[in-house]
């Protein structure tokens, strides 16, 4: 079914989206992207799961379930409704918390990096909500990753976060799985996209707790231009391509979205990348360095200085904070001190990040003889294709006797496939200890064969944790 719209009032982008948003097909999906999404749902829920406990992402379960609701969706991990909204924030910010969900993050200029995983857990919610099968799940993640992918490579949004991008996404998606008209997806494209503009501020400087609610709002804003479009209210005109619209202001350049994922042309969720370690993307490989030298160091407390070198994205991206690094958000995305845990404990898991952590004075110690330089090759590997992640960490010791690392390639590098075994090991590792092995075992199962699913609703039951 196509829909005739008025190019007075929809532009050429809102009017691409929305149609592309309307006619998509679990059957005009490829296996690969359908493949794709499993693993990254699995993938998601897993570090759902780990985020669960943190007071941030219970703080955010007490406001949502005080705005109790029958007609809404499940809180993930709980029995209790709230609304749609409040679904959609609370379980996209407990997947986002502990900074293991995946990453788009290609070396080509001109584009913008992202988090698209972010889509996933509100779009559950809305599945949910109208007991969609499989199948429409599936598409609707899909859907929502190429849009946010292709805006990914389409402008280079140095002002604002990528959350943004989900936003719009989300509510495309929320519209397609409501079943709403195509003239009311082009009206929830609008208001998303001149409504929901994040800065990059919540990512920058002394990291926030609003790092990952950003995600959170973004599709609890997504949600709600869809409601609104459904209940018959109209978006702005001309969102993107007008005189203050999103292409000018946002994107800082106006673009086209020609070439979207189907028939000859790849789904770009399979581009996507799985963390392999709970921490900014820019950071895993120093710590999968650091992991190899773990057990060689000796005494941490006579180590003269260490030395990482990376490539130079991962260089600019640590500044002065991240030898600080005071709370978890910070830390998190910081070198110095994701290297130091990685020395001190052999790895870095989600606790790597608690209190205890964090005011360790032997981590903060060696924190200060951390060194950060680029290394050219490493950066001409970050932009080769295929990409590697390289590091190399060097230890030394007060007579300047060293050892070291490196790492890069390699299933474990950031920018590689990961296997079916590899996630299900992420998986365990992230929500084992939570579920249990019987519950991770037939989640797991699900999950995988979620293309035969009736109603997603048994997804959610199957999370209960409390």
């Amino acid at each position: 079914m196509t829909t005739q719209f008025d190019v007075t009032k929809v532009d050429a982008i809102q009017q691409r989206l929305a149609h592309y948003s309307q006619t998509l097909t679990f059957d005009a999906l490829s296996e690969e992207a359908v493949h794709s999404a499993k693993a990254l749902i699995v993938d998601t829920l897993g570090v759902l799961v780990a985020g669960f406990h943190y007071e941030p992402c219970a703080k955010l379960r007490n406001l949502a379930v005080a705005s109790n609701s029958t007609d809404g969706a499940t809180v993930l991990g709980t029995r209790r409704y709230t609304t749609l909204e409040l679904a959609a924030f609370v379980n996209a910010s407990t997947a986002r918390y502990v900074e293991a969900n995946d990453v788009f993050a290609r070396y080509k200029p001109g584009t913008a990096h992202g988090h698209p995983s972010d889509v996933i857990t509100p779009l559950l919610a809305v599945a949910e909500h109208v007991h969609a099968s499989g199948r429409e799940f599936l598409t609707a993640v899909v859907l929502a990753y190429e849009i946010y992918l292709r805006i990914c490579d389409s402008c280079h949004s140095e002002g604002f976060d990528p959350a943004t991008f989900g936003c719009i996404s989300i509510a495309a998606a929320t519209g397609k799985l409501l079943g709403v008209s195509g003239h009311q997806l082009a009206h929830a494209i609008s208001m998303a996209a001149t409504t929901h503009n994040i800065l990059k501020q919540v990512r920058a400087d002394h990291v926030t707790v609003w790092k990952a609610l950003a995600a959170g709002q973004s599709g609890r804003d997504g949600v709600q231009a869809a409601l609104l479009a459904q209940a018959g209210l109209d978006g702005p005109s001309l969102p993107f391509l007008g005189a203050g619209g999103w292409c000018d202001h946002v994107a800082g350049k106006r673009f086209e979205l020609t070439d979207m994922g189907g028939g000859s042309v790849p789904f770009l969720i399979c581009d996507s990348r799985i963390k392999t370690r709970p921490a900014r993307a820019l950071t895993i490989s120093a710590i999968l360095a650091a992991e190899k030298l773990s057990g060689r160091v000796g005494d941490i407390d006579k180590v003269s200085r260490v030395v990482v070198a990376t490539y130079k994205r991962a260089r600019q991206g640590t500044g002065p904070q991240h030898w600080v690094s005071d709370i978890r958000e910070t830390a998190d995305h910081s070198i110095p001190y994701c290297v130091a845990a990685a020395l001190i404990d052999g790895t870095v898991t989600p606790d790597s990040f608690d209190d205890r952590h964090l005011q360790d004075p032997r981590l903060r110690q060696l924190m200060a003889k951390v060194e950060l330089v680029e290394d050219e090759a490493y950066t001409t590997a970050y932009k080769a294709l295929p990409q590697k992640h390289c590091s190399k960490v060097s230890v030394y010791d007060p007579a300047g006797q060293c050892i070291e690392a490196e790492a890069g390639g390699g299933e474990d590098d950031l920018a590689s496939q990961k296997s079916d075994a590899w996630i299900e090991r992420k998986f365990r590792a992230m929500a084992g200890n939570a579920l249990g092995e019987k519950r991770s075992d037939d989640i797991l199962s699900s999950l995988w064969a979620l293309e035969k699913c009736r109603d997603v609703t048994g997804i959610v039951e199957a999370l209960v944790l409390e």
